[in-house]
């Protein structure tokens, strides 16, 4: 960290000195521990007088001398400990005397309360176990106020490990995240879904309209891709007959970052034999609820000033109404491209670079609807255009059986009926592949095997798309994906 070379220096003297006295830190491999503080607590009318054992960083120290309270933090929580010169033996006290806030400290005592009513530990052996080299970021004074954390956003994102020290909310936000992980491969294999793993490189990628990142196999001489989905792959097991498969698994593509996009994230990929459309939705409804009870510990969630509701059937509303009720725009506005581009012009946003019908209806979906759709809601029946993998919809062939899922004003899941007819797959990725020959990088190659799996014959299948950050940033009110990814990608840093 920058600006604290001289307090470095005094450390590094400091660890010299235990070295000196035959007290080198790092030779410890190990630190057996009795009890956690919320365990010493708990139990405190049996453990009183005994002596248990803790280790932990040191994060406040108040030396009075001859005697000495400081607190180690332990996975979170505090203990305070009490240490007297008069109760340690001589070169323990001396360990103790060279350490400083932020070490690594094990330590052996008496479990006790302080005349303020503290239970706390009566020290009988200390241990330095590592030295820390560094100020770090505790107990500086902000406003007046006692305030631990970084002051610097992005320090916190390139040193996420100085943010788990400092910043208690951070930390309980990631524990949250994986909770929210476990909770969901529960609740999957509950349902009879089976877990599988499907390739990171591929040869040519498919199933979202995204960038992918390209790399080089120098053995096999061939160029290869990131994989920007899961779907594609899982999509041949339901051919070969896995009925119920989902995929967790980190995916990659290559555009923009914002607070809601990092180039790499978690996705969370599920297939369902022999399920129309709706049947995934009273499953996200149930994921959902189940995650908001077992990860935040109710079923309607406080959220800064908003309450989410997820023990009620999720709102469910028609694309198109959505639009005539949150932008005014009625249905039949995009029934050609013309009067669609002019609709999207009145509202002030440019029409000039819009090929077609879908991607304005999309557009619209984004600027106008989406900002309102705040309890968890349903948008059904999505433009062709945009959705290349979906069962056409019976009474329109203009649209889709497909649904995005909303919270809090944001998409949290896609999903739709699997489109399962070779023949329309074909055409549709026909179409792709000219879109992406004509320079449009986010478009999708012709995948013949795909088409040929389709071919042997696949059964009707619902499947969906949850990406696990964004589920967590709008469940635990985080402002930024990076809140919810513990090593965000970032620019270098520039060296001064």
């Amino acid at each position: 960290m920058s600006g604290d070379t001289d307090a470095r220096e005094l450390r590094l003297s400091k660890l010299a000195r235990l070295r000196e006295l035959g007290l080198d830190p790092y030779r410890f491999e190990e630190h057996k521990q009795t009890h956690t503080p919320a365990e010493i607590r708990e139990h405190y009318a049996i453990l009183a007088g005994k002596i248990v054992s803790i280790a932990g960083r040191v994060s406040a120290l108040r030396n009075m001398g001859k005697a000495a309270f400081f607190d180690l933090t332990i996975n979170g929580d505090r203990m305070q400990v009490y240490a007297k010169k008069d109760d340690l033996p001589d070169l323990a006290w001396q360990a103790f005397d060279l350490v400083d806030i932020g070490d690594i400290v094990g330590v052996s005592g008496e479990v006790f309360t302080t005349r303020t009513g503290e239970i706390s530990i009566h020290a009988r052996a200390i241990s330095v176990l590592a030295k820390c080299l560094h100020t770090l970021p505790l107990g500086k004074e902000k406003d007046g106020e006692k305030w631990y954390g970084l002051a610097d956003v992005e320090e916190r994102y390139r040193k996420r490990y100085l943010d788990l020290i400092a910043n208690a909310d951070s930390r309980e936000l990631f524990i949250q995240r994986s909770r929210t992980v476990s909770t969901i491969r529960r609740f999957l294999d509950d349902q009879g879904f089976i877990e599988v793993e499907t390739p990171v490189l591929e040869s040519e990628v498919g199933g979202a309209a995204a960038r992918p990142f390209v790399t080089y196999h120098n053995e096999l001489d061939m160029e290869l891709k990131l994989r920007i989905s899961l779907e594609l792959k899982l999509k041949r097991l339901i051919v070969g007959g896995l009925n119920q498969v989902y995929e967790i698994g980190r995916v990659f593509r290559n555009e923009g970052v914002s607070t809601r996009h990092n180039p790499e994230f978690t996705l969370l990929e599920l297939y369902w034999a022999y399920v129309k459309m709706e049947d995934v939705q009273n499953l996200v409804q149930e994921l959902c609820r189940t995650v908001a009870r077992e990860v935040f510990g109710s079923e309607k969630i406080q959220v800064h000033e908003t309450v989410l509701d997820f023990s009620q059937d999720w709102r469910r509303i028609d694309l198109l109404t959505a639009i005539h009720e949150y932008a005014g725009v009625l249905p039949e506005t995009f029934n050609d491209l013309g009067s669609a581009k002019r609709a999207l012009e009145s509202k002030g946003i440019a029409a000039d670079e819009e090929n077609d019908v879908g991607g304005i209806i999309e557009k619209f979906l984004e600027r106008f609807v989406e900002p309102n759709l705040i309890q968890p809601t349903f948008v059904e029946n999505y433009p062709i255009e945009t959705s290349p993998l979906a069962k056409v919809h019976p009474n329109d062939p203009r649209l889709t059986r497909r649904f995005e899922g909303y919270i809090g004003g944001r998409e949290m899941c896609n999903a739709f009926s699997e489109l399962n007819d070779p023949i329309d797959q074909r055409e549709r990725m026909q179409r792709q592949a000219k879109m992406l020959a004509e320079g449009h990088h986010t478009a999708n190659p012709l995948d013949e095997d795909f088409i040929f799996a389709l071919e042997c014959g696949m059964p009707p299948a619902g499947g969906l798309g949850i990406g696990i950050d964004r589920l967590v940033m709008l469940m635990s009110g985080a402002e930024s994906i990076r809140d919810v990814i513990l090593f965000p990608t970032l620019r270098p840093e520039q060296k001064s």
